[in-house]
């Protein structure tokens, strides 16, 4: 007996104020409201910082340097000092001259931290200065606001430095006692770290007497990236010269991270120099189309054993 085709009901459309469950969702994500934030659990945005100037400076302010400082400028013209973490861990602080500082280090996040530091920066925009911002709720549920791409100005570059404690986080105020010890109490956390000139997103780092690293946030797509370090470990040219080794590569916020071990003695500035020529050396691999070799497979399978997500 033949089977009659059945017709499925139209869906409702949504009522006045409701979104269509397959509209696309209007956090940008691309995928249908139904299956992203109508479905009471959205997927975590892979690359918040995408689009902004320095991406790959973003990712590393977010998860690898301790104390540092960049400039933002909103779309509208008005500077915003952008900082790894602010005191208590705030998400934005406006001081009495109405210098904004806003915190990338924020203690949770949602599925967009992009959103969660846009949130945080739209409310410290309308902050008198010197009040206390208040972005309302941060982290799990989901912030509010608007991203940051659409709150910057995306042609105004992004240029961080690096500070040996958090003194900027009181620069002009008169310190009392307790103060003082509280901010000596965070300077003793702060981990020796050294932007490597002319490189972006390069950090040396010392966690200890005895060890150092450096640490490169890079900016290429996952897969040709893991073939070009490949080819270079195959070849024996994954290194930062005698007594440093390949330590391995974590993903945080869609960027893959590689991680070499380093001679803890050698002062972190002088690392800049073997980072460019091994920045050049992997440049020219990145050209490079052919499919891999069997040792350089074998490689690869190595590399993919040593690298972590962090989120």
């Amino acid at each position: 007996m033949a089977r009659t085709a059945t017709r499925r009901p139209a869906a409702a459309p949504a009522a006045e104020g409701e979104i269509n469950p397959k509209a696309p969702c209007p956090c940008g994500s691309g995928r249908r409201y139904k299956h992203c934030h109508g479905s009471g659990y959205a997927q975590p945005v892979l690359r918040p910082f995408e689009g902004l100037p320095g991406e790959p400076d973003w990712v590393a302010m977010r998860e690898l340097v301790p104390a540092a400082t960049a400039t933002l400028t909103t779309a509208e013209g008005r500077a915003v000092t952008l900082a790894s973490v602010l005191p208590g861990a705030v998400p934005a602080l406006v001081r009495a001259n109405g210098e904004i500082l806003l915190g990338v280090q924020l203690p949770t996040s949602s599925d967009d931290v992009s959103r969660d530091l846009g949130t945080a920066l739209a409310a410290a925009l309308q902050a008198p200065a010197g009040a206390p911002v208040d972005p309302g709720p941060i982290g799990g549920a989901g912030s509010a606001g608007p991203r940051l791409q659409e709150l910057l100005d995306l042609s105004a570059p992004f240029e961080v430095t690096v500070h040996d404690d958090f003194g900027f986080w009181l620069e002009g105020a008169e310190l009392d006692a307790a103060t003082r010890a509280g901010l000596q109490q965070a300077n003793e956390m702060v981990m020796p770290t050294v932007r490597l000139a002319g490189l972006e997103a390069a950090y040396w780092c010392r966690p200890s007497t005895d060890r150092a690293h450096v640490r490169w946030a890079r900016s290429e797509p996952e897969e040709a990236l893991l073939d070009a370090l490949a080819r270079l470990s195959a070849a024996e040219q994954l290194t930062l010269g005698e007594g440093t080794r390949y330590a391995g590569a974590f993903r945080a916020l869609g960027l893959v991270v590689p991680v070499w071990d380093v001679p803890a003695e050698t002062p972190g500035a002088d690392w800049a120099g073997p980072a460019a020529e091994l920045h050049a050396r992997l440049a020219d691999a990145l050209t490079v189309t052919d499919p891999l070799t069997t040792d350089e497979r074998r490689a690869r399978a190595g590399l993919l054993s040593r690298q972590v997500t962090l989120r």
